[in-house]
């Protein structure tokens, strides 16, 4: 099982989930799953689509973001305004793109400083330090 490892009340990132995780995800209050890995990134992650068909199962809604390298602007600030005001599980490879993303969409709509965002990364496990622009 995958750690859900906790940004504020109601933003989480992850490591790889796997389609079991969306189960406890579900007892946990969850409402959105945001996958920010893109498809075929190693030969052992799981198909968006079974994470999706999980998520959807568990009466989850689920969004696919593939982030590759640093997240785009766009990408940023779709992950921030999808989690804004509800309780989301975003995951990639090791937890970093979704969390970098995230902050970079906080930071852009102004709903976070930057001193702010690297402090909730680093209590997550998260080192957003030279992510950010300052």
């Amino acid at each position: 099982m995958s750690e859900f490892r906790s940004v504020t009340a109601d933003f989480y990132v992850s490591p790889q989930i796997a389609p079991a995780d969306l189960v406890r995800a579900k007892s946990q209050g969850f409402a959105l799953v945001i996958n920010n890995r893109p498809e075929g990134e190693s030969a052992d992650q799981p198909p968006a689509s079974e994470i999706e068909a999980a998520a959807r199962a568990e009466g989850l809604d689920y969004l696919h973001i593939p982030v590759v390298g640093r997240p785009t602007p766009e990408q940023a600030a779709a992950v921030a305004g999808a989690a804004s005001g509800r309780r989301t599980l975003a995951f990639c490879r090791s937890g970093t793109r979704s969390i970098t993303a995230w902050a970079l969409g906080e930071l852009a709509a102004g709903a976070k400083s930057r001193g702010e965002l690297i402090a909730l990364a680093a209590a997550a496990g998260y080192d957003l330090s030279a992510a950010l622009p300052g």
